[in-house]
C-alpha cells in the first residue's frame, strides 16, 4: 500500500488529475478492504494481485466498449489500465516458467503414473519457488501440461 501512496502524486499519465486520482483511490479502497478483511496489512503479492485484476477488468471493459463502437470509453479504460500497470512488476516469461518447470521435473524422482498427481506436485513446488503475483496462472498451467506431455 505504501508503494501506491508514495507514487500517487508523481504518476505521469495521459489521464486528467481527477481521473488518475479516482482510479488510484478505487484501488486503495480495495486494498484497504483486503486489509480490514485480514485484520492486518496484506502482503505485497496480494496487492499485486489486486492491481492485476483491476487492470484485467479495465482491458475487458475496453474490449466491450470497442465492440459496442464506443472508442472514447475504450480509450479511457485503456488509459486507466496503463496507469495501473505502471505499479506492476513484469510477469515471468514463458522461457523462465519453462526453466522452473524443467528444474522441478528433473528434481522429482517419480512423475510417471497419474499425471494429475504429478501436476499437483509440480504446481506445489513451482509456487514454492515463484511468487504467484509474478506469473500468469493460466500460462503456468498450459506450460506444465505441455511439459508433462513431452515427458511421457
Amino acid at each position: 500500500m505504501y508503494l501506491l501512496q508514495r507514487h500517487f502524486v508523481s504518476v505521469p499519465s495521459c489521464l486528467s488529475r481527477y481521473r488518475r486520482t479516482n482510479t488510484l483511490q478505487s484501488i486503495l479502497a480495495e486494498i484497504n478492504a483486503a486489509d480490514k478483511a485480514a485484520n492486518k496489512p496484506v502482503p505485497s503479492s496480494n496487492i499485486m494481485s489486486i492491481l492485476r485484476k483491476a487492470s484485467a477488468q479495465r482491458h475487458d471493459a475496453a474490449t466491450q466498449y470497442t465492440q459496442a463502437d464506443r472508442p472514447d470509453l475504450a480509450e479511457k479504460e485503456l488509459a486507466e489500465a496503463s496507469l495501473l500497470e505502471q505499479f506492476l512488476p513484469p510477469l515471468l516469461s514463458s522461457v523462465e516458467i519453462d526453466k522452473n518447470i524443467q528444474d522441478i521435473l528433473n528434481s522429482l524422482s517419480h512423475t510417471s503414473g497419474d499425471p494429475r498427481k504429478a501436476m499437483g506436485k509440480i504446481f506445489k513446488e513451482f509456487y514454492n519457488r515463484v511468487d504467484r503475483s509474478l506469473v500468469d496462472a493460466e500460462l503456468v498451467k498450459i506450460r506444465v501440461n505441455l511439459a508433462l506431455i513431452e515427458k511421457m
